[in-house]
Parts: structure tokens; C-alpha cells; sequence
């Protein structure tokens, strides 16, 4: 170790950020160790983590760490999708059932609209039949009294 347990009190490196002791030594060890992943980058602002920050990253790591982002990212995309689905479907259920009870409605007023139109017919040949027996009567009753 580098540093006592006493010093943890934040260092401000000359990129500007506050680094502890601790982390001092992380990134100390990772760059002594002779690793093939020497390729590492500082991830201030990666994403959904948000609180990482000062976090070093190998590059395989960054990549997984993608790659698991976008799976979840396509899985909640599938999910949008399927209750925008199911939601269409209900909704395509719904219209069913009020286009049938609309098309019961037309069918019952188209109904009473001929049984109308009928009764209308015979109300109207009723009336021409009444108005010629009424005109017939009043040629009687001016042949029997001339004075009306």
C-alpha cells in the first residue's frame, strides 16, 4: 500500500477529478499489472449508471457493459411493443362490439322506418278513398237540396 488508512481525503488530479487515496492506488495497480486489456478509459458519464463516476473501464468491459445496456434497452423496447399490441387488440375488440351494436341500431330504425312508410301508404290511400267518398256524398246531398 501506498498511502496510510488516514489519507482518504479527496485529491483533485489535473484533469479535475477528485480522486481518493483508494482509488489513487486502484488505478496505480491497474496500469503496474503487465495486463493485455492496458487500454482503459475513464467513464465520467457513462449512461444509466450516473454515480460511476471516476470509474475506469477496460475496453472489453465497456463493451460489455454496452452490450448488456442494449439488450435491456431491446427487451424493454419488445415490451412496449407487445402492450401497444395487446392494446390495439383490445381496442380492435371494442370497435367490434360497437360497430355490431351500431349495425343492430340501423337494422332496428331501418325496420321501423318501412313499417312507417307502410302504415303511411295505407293512412294515405285511406284518405284519398275518404276524400272521394266525401266529395260523392256532398253531389248527393246537392242533388236532394239544391239550396246547399
Amino acid at each position: 500500500m501506498f498511502f496510510s488508512e488516514e489519507d482518504q481525503l479527496p485529491v483533485l488530479n489535473e484533469t479535475g477529478f477528485n480522486l481518493t487515496t483508494d482509488e489513487i492506488e486502484e488505478l496505480l495497480s491497474i496500469f503496474q499489472t503487465g495486463d493485455d486489456t492496458s487500454s482503459v478509459i475513464m467513464s465520467p458519464n457513462s449512461g444509466s449508471e450516473g454515480s460511476n463516476r471516476g470509474v475506469v473501464y477496460s475496453v472489453d468491459e465497456r463493451k460489455k457493459r454496452r452490450m448488456l445496456s442494449n439488450r435491456e434497452s431491446a427487451r424493454r423496447s419488445r415490451w412496449r411493443k407487445k402492450r401497444h399490441l395487446e392494446n390495439m387488440t383490445e381496442q380492435v375488440k371494442q370497435l367490434k362490439v360497437e360497430n355490431r351494436e351500431l349495425k343492430n341500431q340501423y337494422s332496428f330504425i331501418l325496420n321501423q322506418c318501412h313499417l312507417l312508410w307502410t302504415e303511411n301508404e295505407l293512412l294515405t290511400s285511406e284518405y284519398v278513398a275518404l276524400c272521394a267518398r266525401l266529395s260523392h256524398l256532398c253531389q248527393i246531398l246537392r242533388a236532394n237540396h239544391p239550396n246547399y
